[in-house]
């Protein structure tokens, strides 16, 4: 009987937001370095001779499932809500600027990134936790365990 282990991989992008109608700083455009961390479970494969024998999924697999969707993607953009009125800005100077149909706290962020990460994962494999820091201290976490 196979193992069940977890497996975590970090990433790293820096991103900038502003969150709409908010009673603080954050109300204006600002950036943060995130990290991100990626923690997947499964059964560890148990087939001699195999070249993923003793693994729950070769990280670089787990790289190429979300750096492209995720990090390469949000990596120095500006994020707003799409429901606000930044969403009337004229910053077609840039090319990252995304508007999402949420707030783009680090919440709903993590949120949205656990559900783009579970469409790609082996059906053997579940996602288990994110991690989504915004400081050195400042952090949001989903977890399977909670839903």
């Amino acid at each position: 009987m196979s193992q069940i282990i977890r497996i975590t991989k970090q990433f790293k992008m820096e991103m900038a937001h502003a969150l709409h109608g908010y009673d603080g700083l954050c109300k204006n455009i600002h950036g943060h370095s995130y990290k991100l961390w990626v923690t997947l479970r499964g059964a560890v494969k148990d087939e001699a001779g195999h070249k993923k024998d003793g693994m729950v999924l070769d990280f670089s697999l787990l790289k190429q499932m979300v750096k492209p969707l995720i990090v390469d993607k949000f990596d120095h953009s500006l994020v707003l809500n799409a429901n606000s009125p930044h969403a009337n800005i004229d910053l077609s100077a840039f090319e990252k600027v995304f508007y999402l149909p949420y707030q783009p706290t680090s919440e709903n962020l993590v949120n949205d990134f656990a559900n783009i990460i579970k469409k790609q994962l082996p059906q053997n494999i579940e996602l288990y936790k994110l991690v989504l820091s915004e400081t050195a201290n400042s952090f949001a976490e989903w977890c399977v365990d909670d839903i």
